[in-house]
């Protein structure tokens, strides 16, 4: 049983575990806009609960773009939910405005003791392309990439001891092909409040873009999962993986969560057209699955919606395949 919404198209999607619930939040747009690509702009976030990830029960729309002039007016993307050593939980996303039309993508910060009530910590911005680490990031560039890339926070506790850290969807300067400045960016935070641009934690050159990152150790392998458009494959990437270019998600991996990072090959969960997309790998009774949302129907219609698990192998060596039915 997939998530589905009567009346709104689902995409990007990222979850929560409180006690024996899961916590689904989503982004949404109303299904009656007259182009699927229109749901980006038209955005706000969705909230539902399952204590098996194939039941579900909708709550409803939890975050919003701000109401009045700020940095996340227009849109509120995808982010990631966790709690903090107070029992708060912490929201973090991705907005952008209508002053910068949208091309400048920051990360927000919000706060509930509910799951589903969330406030803006001050303006909510907590990132932002500034300080001394700035300069390793790629600003926008009109006519080499279409946005500047700072979004989809993945935040975790630092593993080695005390502290946060955040992953992110950016970009790197200085490449003279576009589909090589894709990189994963990396900030740390002592509270979950006050956080600190570091320089990227992975600029491989493999992908234009690496969307909706998760950072999870599995085994005794470090995983770094991402999306990517077939489109997006870099020469360099082609190269080393031989296979046809695909639509989906894939993964990076290391032996630490600072990396260094590997892409892996063959690509984990693509296909064209994409079926799942945005994926999200979950750990349970000590094996792993993969959701992502599901683009489009067998007519080529666009539909989104959230799959159910699937189960993946995992081989000998870390690397990972998806088990089909």
């Amino acid at each position: 049983m997939v998530l589905s919404l009567n009346d709104k198209w689902i995409w990007d999607f990222w979850l929560a575990k409180n006690a024996a619930d899961w916590h689904m939040y989503f982004l949404q747009a109303d299904n009656t806009l007259p182009d699927p690509e229109m749901r980006h702009r038209n955005v706000t976030q969705g909230h539902a609960v399952s204590q098996d990830l194939v039941n579900w029960t909708f709550k409803g729309t939890c975050f919003e773009p701000a109401k009045a002039k700020s940095w996340d007016d227009w849109t509120t993307w995808t982010g990631s939910t966790l709690q903090g050593p107070d029992g708060t939980w912490h929201l973090f996303y991705t907005g952008t405005s209508h002053e910068n039309e949208g091309l400048h993508q920051r990360i927000g910060h919000a706060t509930s003791q509910d799951m589903h009530s969330w406030v803006r910590v001050g303006d909510g911005l907590c990132l932002d392309l500034v300080g001394p680490n700035a300069q390793r990031y790629e600003e926008y560039t009109p006519g080499h990439w279409h946005d500047r890339a700072m979004r989809d926070p993945w935040v975790m506790k630092n593993p080695d001891g005390e502290g946060w850290l955040m992953y992110f969807t950016a970009r790197v300067p200085g490449r003279s092909e576009a589909n090589a400045g894709g990189a994963i960016g990396f900030a740390t935070s002592p509270d979950l409040y006050t956080w600190t641009l570091q320089p990227p934690i992975y600029t491989g050159g493999d992908f234009g873009q690496l969307e909706v990152p998760q950072v999870f150790k599995f085994g005794e392998h470090w995983y770094c999962t991402f999306c990517t458009a077939a489109g997006h494959w870099s020469e360099g990437y082609k190269k080393y993986n031989s296979e046809t270019p695909v639509t989906g998600s894939s993964y990076l991996m290391a032996k630490s969560h600072l990396g260094p990072w590997t892409a892996a090959k063959p690509f984990l969960d693509g296909r064209n057209p994409c079926n799942r997309y945005a994926g999200k790998i979950i750990e349970r009774d000590g094996k792993l699955f993969i959701m992502g949302f599901i683009q489009f129907d067998e007519a080529g219609k666009f539909i989104g919606k959230i799959s159910d698990p699937v189960p993946l192998a995992t081989s000998a060596d870390g690397t990972l395949s998806v088990m089909e039915n």
